[in-house]
């Protein structure tokens, strides 16, 4: 049913003229210029994603990406990278839309074959990088190695406060070489989970809140329900990283030749300039980018000035890859289905901010795949630290339907899976998750903020009737009375219940024996795999290469594999952000006389705080 047949009441009368602001109102400058700075970046956001486009296009040969005889792979790294194209939405520039994970380990696994590409190598420049996007990276790098061809990483710093530290450096080390500018720094800090706790800021405002968790372990509201952290969520992010720690500084010291003792020591002491990093070996080259480039060109032509090394992205390489010239025919006989769940899970792309997390939008990519004959195998590749429950038991039951229908379903964990991220992932023939992946968190937490005393406090009065004793159960004026947190629990205990059946369903375990490692307990894909909620350790490539063995093909390369919710095109994605910058000229116009008052930062307030019971991790305030 067309949402466009319904009207919103808030919406201003047809043919009504909106009243004439008095000029030289502060309201209305105000929202004149926003207007304008909106049109101004609309444009040049339209412009800048045109000319991206314009600069492919030119850059192609006969509308095909082509590549010379002697390549080097270039991996840039300043942004982070994506599980999906859409993710980017519609933020553009001219470098393009960030890199997937699947595009980087695709053009890494194909140059290791390819002998016109003679190495790879990479630039960190900054950003802030999923730990599970680079362990799958960190091993296809290991792969091009074994192919015997080379693999550097040059940074002006590795690390840096607040963008990466001993994860970057994780990254780093599995290459052959690892280039720091002069007066550069490494940064090796360890690992750092930090939580604020706004309990007494919330008391000092009036703000009370009233949150219900199942299980103990739950700590999704802590952060504004408690003054410090829990002793069960201090037993967990303990847990969590010395786990993480463990897989990332074993890794780090086989890579380097070192060690664990070795390893924690350096650890420990956590920042190294750059004359400490080359003397404890961290790095092994102190230069500069431009002496990086010369010694590959000579290394490849034996000419420090040749300039017939081509130095390629990744993005670009795997395009022309894709090209019909270099890939081998595909048997239609291995077409697997790549969906992709990215985000917090809600029932629509409206509440969920755009396909990859909308119950509504994977269901039906799910449909799509179940009712195609030829796909064989869904794998489904979660990236959601949850969300709501309904939507979660939405896309749930869609996988059962697909199941039913003869598909096998693959489930591939990213970064997080956990709570709605693992209620979807629960009925899976089979999962895998990254080391670092944090998953599980089977609980559900839930509540309301209390405004009263804030109201009292700045002066605001609220007055009203209803009808019905349950009436005001979600009201931010009041609190839960004893009927009230009767009926809230109530629902808390139904939805853990669910939770708890329907991993037991789908891991084939005793509801009592899924309730001692839930209890609303985050674990590593580590710890998961060995309490029975992950089958196997590994990436993406593993899940495709483990669905090609499922159906007789070779590997994960002799797939034919759809892509759902479909990529859109560039210019799918130019109509949307024109249609953005409409939808925000509306906006700014219909909202300019709420910047006289204080009421859209109440408003704001309420919002913000608002929402019932939600399966989701890590912490946020919603």
């Amino acid at each position: 049913m067309s949402h466009n047949r319904f009207q919103s009441v808030f919406e201003k009368p047809w043919g009504r003229s909106p009243e004439k602001r008095p000029k030289r109102q502060w309201g209305g400058i105000l929202w004149t210029a926003l207007k304008r700075t909106a049109m101004v970046m609309g444009f040049m956001v339209l412009l800048s994603a045109l000319l991206s486009s314009l600069l492919i296009a030119v850059s192609m040969k006969d509308g095909k990406p082509s590549i010379g005889d002697q390549v080097v792979l270039y991996l840039p790294m300043q942004e982070g990278w994506n599980e999906h194209k859409e993710q980017s939405g519609l933020s553009y520039d001219l470098a393009g839309p960030k890199l997937t994970v699947r595009q980087i380990i695709d053009a890494l696994d194909r140059g290791a074959k390819d002998d016109r590409v003679k190495g790879v190598v990479a630039s960190y420049q900054g950003g802030i990088y999923n730990l599970a996007h680079l362990y799958e990276v960190r091993n296809a790098v290991e792969r091009f190695k074994k192919s015997g061809k080379f693999a550097y990483i040059y940074g002006n710093e590795l690390g840096g406060a607040g963008t990466g530290g001993i994860g970057t450096y994780y990254f780093a080390s599995i290459f052959d070489e690892i280039w720091l500018q002069p007066m550069g720094t490494v940064f090796m800090t360890g690992i750092n989970a930090e939580m604020p706790f706004l309990r007494g800021m919330l008391d000092k405002l009036g703000v009370e809140p009233q949150f219900f968790a199942r299980k103990e372990y739950k700590s999704v509201f802590e952060s504004i329900a408690r003054y410090e952290s829990s002793a069960y969520n201090t037993e967990m992010m303990t847990a969590i990283v010395s786990n993480i720690a463990l897989f990332v500084v074993d890794a780090i010291s086989k890579a380097r030749g070192k060690t664990l003792p070795e390893m924690n020591a350096l650890v420990n002491q956590g920042l190294f300039l750059d004359t400490e990093a080359k003397d404890a070996g961290l790095v092994t080259h102190l230069d500069y980018i431009d002496k990086l480039f010369t010694k590959m060109r000579t290394d490849i032509t034996g000419d420090p000035e040749s300039e017939d090394v081509d130095f390629v992205g990744v993005g670009y390489y795997s395009n022309a890859m894709k090209s019909e010239h270099h890939l081998p025919a595909i048997s239609k006989k291995n077409k697997v289905a790549l969906i992709y769940t990215v985000g917090t899970i809600m029932p629509n792309k409206e509440m969920a901010g755009g396909r990859l997390s909308s119950a509504q939008d994977v269901s039906a990519a799910i449909m799509q795949a179940a009712e195609d004959d030829d796909v064989k195998i869904i794998v489904l590749r979660i990236d959601s630290p949850g969300g709501s429950p309904t939507a979660s038991e939405t896309i749930r039951r869609t996988l059962i339907r697909a199941q039913e229908k003869g598909k096998k379903v693959i489930v591939s964990m990213g970064g997080t899976a956990a709570s709605g991220g693992y209620w979807i992932a629960a009925p899976a023939d089979y999962i895998f998750a990254t080391p670092g992946t944090l998953t599980g968190s089977i609980g559900v937490a839930g509540g309301k903020v209390v405004l009263a005393e804030l109201w009292e406090k700045i002066g605001v009065n609220w007055d009203g009737v209803q009808f019905g004793e349950n009436a005001d159960l979600m009201s931010f004026n009041e609190r839960f009375d004893e009927r009230g947190e009767e009926r809230f629990n109530a629902l808390m205990d139904n939805i853990y219940s669910g939770f708890i059946e329907r991993v037991a369903e789908g891991r084939d375990m005793d509801i009592e024996n899924v309730d001692e490692i839930a209890r609303g307990r985050v674990w590593t894909g580590a710890m998961a795999r060995d309490i029975g909620l992950v089958d196997e350790i590994g990436g993406l490539d593993n899940a495709l290469d483990f669905a090609a063995a499922e159906i007789g093909a070779k590997d994960r390369q002799a797939l034919d594999v759809l892509v759902l919710p479909r990529p859109k095109t560039t210019f799918e994605l130019l109509a949307e952000l024109l249609a953005q910058q409409v939808k925000m000229g509306d906006f700014l116009s219909t909202h300019a006389a709420t910047f006289d008052g204080l009421t859209p930062v109440l408003e704001s307030l309420k919002v913000q705080s608002s929402g019932g019971p939600m399966i989701y991790e890590p912490a946020r305030i919603r």
